[in-house]
């Protein structure tokens, strides 16, 4: 039973992280129908940046919000400099430039900071939390907190503000959105900025329990859009249950078959789950944007 609950734990944690980058994504494609393949490299700038800004000499609050803003400044340039002058591209065009911005901002992040692993110092000590007989790591329970709170905001800000409404109201429909005075252009960098934001954040909160390297990205951008898939794409609570279903899952595989097989849980739930929804458990019927 100990062993369960540690892995369910385990589970639900990275879970946690996989939805926030999922929603990084939905974010983005709801805006732009752009899918973000560079989405993971936000996670990558908030811990690597969080990390040198520590070694720097700044505190941990400091270190992280400065990290994050750093990460929305490219979120906005990627808009601003990528994805505004292709406008009109196809989806394969747009999906070529999010990888091609994510190997540019993979080699900027060799050069900036370097190639060897780190990590951050758990924010409230290392020592495992003893539930039921397992040993649960207080970062775990941060990341949970953390993902839980995002979430929320994010919600409360995009149903109880006029700005967030606004760009909900892109999403649906641009040309209705210019038609009543809704700067459709700051609306897309607004979901850019907000997406890098989540993925910033993610990396911090997770940068104590996996490590943080330059290129950890990649793996973070290819499971949180497998759980994007699964979930849904465009649909945020379809993030949120998509990333559990790919944590959760990938957790247990590691601990009762092998770890080895771990990461091939991700890919193996979208097989499964497209082949008998093929918009996913939350994903809605196609429109033809205007």
């Amino acid at each position: 039973m100990s062993e369960f609950l540690q892995l369910l734990i385990s589970g639900l944690t990275v879970g946690a992280v996989y939805a926030l980058v999922a929603l990084g994504f939905t974010l983005i494609y709801n805006a732009s129908d752009v899918i973000n393949f560079a989405q993971g490299d936000f996670v990558m700038i908030g811990g690597m940046g969080t990390v040198f800004l520590m070694a720097a000499g700044l505190s941990l609050p400091i270190a992280a919000l400065v990290a994050v803003v750093g990460a929305v400044i490219v979120g906005l340039l990627l808009h601003r400099l990528a994805i505004e002058p292709a406008r009109g591209a196809s989806p394969v065009t747009l999906i070529m430039i999010t990888i091609g911005a994510s190997i540019f901002i993979k080699g900027v992040a060799q050069i900036v900071f370097d190639k060897q692993f780190h990590t951050l110092p758990a924010f409230s000590g290392a020592d495992p939390i003893n539930i039921a007989g397992a040993a649960i790591l207080p970062q775990s329970l941060w990341v949970l907190a953390g993902a839980v709170v995002l979430f929320v905001a994010l919600y409360l800000f995009l149903t109880r503000t006029l700005t967030g409404k606004a760009l909900i109201a892109t999403a649906a429909n641009r040309l209705a959105a210019r038609l009543v005075g809704i700067n459709v252009r700051v609306m897309l960098g607004l979901a850019f900025g907000l997406s890098a934001a989540m993925g910033a954040l993610a990396g911090i909160l997770v940068a104590p329990i996996t490590l943080t390297r330059y290129d950890i990205g990649t793996i973070f951008a290819l499971k949180g859009f497998a759980a994007a898939m699964v979930g849904g794409m465009g649909s945020p609570q379809g993030a949120l249950v998509g990333g559990l279903l790919i944590g959760i899952p990938e957790a247990f595989g590691a601990g009762y078959i092998s770890s080895a097989y771990k990461d091939a849980v991700a890919f193996l739930a979208i097989l499964v789950v497209l082949f008998f929804m093929p918009r996913g458990l939350f994903g809605s019927k196609s429109v033809e944007r205007v």
